[in-house]
């Protein structure tokens, strides 16, 4: 498909799925999500084979793809790349949890790599969850145990995924460079993985303004500033076994 930019491309219908729900993020987040950050991770050295990062990449954004349903086409304009990353995993996990539970008969938890989504009836309690900066970090690693029952959990982040300089791979789509970095970690539920994932991806792009943006819409997040301190919101609980409480919701 990028391959064939400048043109429309035959796709499959996972792939044609995959490119609708990244697109409606970018609708949804006004364009804090966007699949046309491609080229900008190649210049920033987060892609295989563009170890060396080379400089800025402009971002086309979202409406200039076309993906035509009907006649199971995307249309990517020339010189742009999409990426996926910020989506199509979080898709996979609903769509594996959904596939698992009626495979099994009974509730499961689907887990890729910080992209969770259960599905079915969850054991008594609930799921339990460690939420960390680092979802390969040891279990004694700084963090928060939470107990699910359903829906989905995502967490983003800057502390992985880092160039030998610092620089990390979330792309502010307005600028086609690494974020700034005024929220380290966002973990979000929501009713789907997807829509987590969305919105913890978001709240990192948008940086002062994600606290904003995540209590406007409603969802429970835990987020972990730069500087270390931490912010539940939208009835996130609290646990003693956390980061130190940045008391309130001001960014500074």
């Amino acid at each position: 498909m990028n391959a064939g930019a400048g043109r429309p491309v035959e796709v499959g219908p996972l792939l044609l799925e995959a490119v609708a729900v990244a697109l409606q993020a970018a609708e949804s987040t006004d364009g804090a999500v966007d699949p046309t950050v491609g080229q900008a991770l190649i210049a920033h050295g987060f892609s295989p084979g563009s170890s060396v990062p080379r400089g800025l990449a402009l971002v086309r954004g979202h409406r200039a793809v076309v993906a035509d349903e009907d006649a199971r086409t995307v249309l990517v304009p020339r010189g742009v790349t999409l990426d996926l990353g910020a989506t199509a995993k979080a898709l996979a996990a609903d769509r594996a949890a959904t596939a698992a539970a009626a495979a099994a008969g009974c509730g499961v938890l689907v887990s890729l790599s910080g992209d969770l989504a259960i599905s079915g009836e969850p054991p008594a309690g609930g799921w339990a969850v460690r939420v960390t900066d680092d979802h390969r970090a040891e279990p004694s690693a700084l963090g928060q145990t939470v107990w699910l029952e359903g829906g989905g959990l995502a967490t983003s982040s800057t502390a992985v995924r880092r160039r030998a300089d610092g620089a990390h791979h979330l792309i502010d789509p307005a600028t086609g460079a690494p974020a700034v970095e005024v929220i380290r970690t966002a973990s979000v539920t929501a009713s789907t993985c997807l829509e987590a994932n969305i919105a913890s991806t978001a709240a990192i792009v948008l940086g002062r303004r994600g606290v904003a943006w995540l209590e406007a819409a409603g969802l429970p997040a835990r987020l972990v500033l730069a500087d270390g301190r931490v912010l539940h919101l939208g009835g996130w609980p609290a646990d003693g076994d956390d980061l130190p409480s940045a008391g309130g919701t001001e960014v500074a």
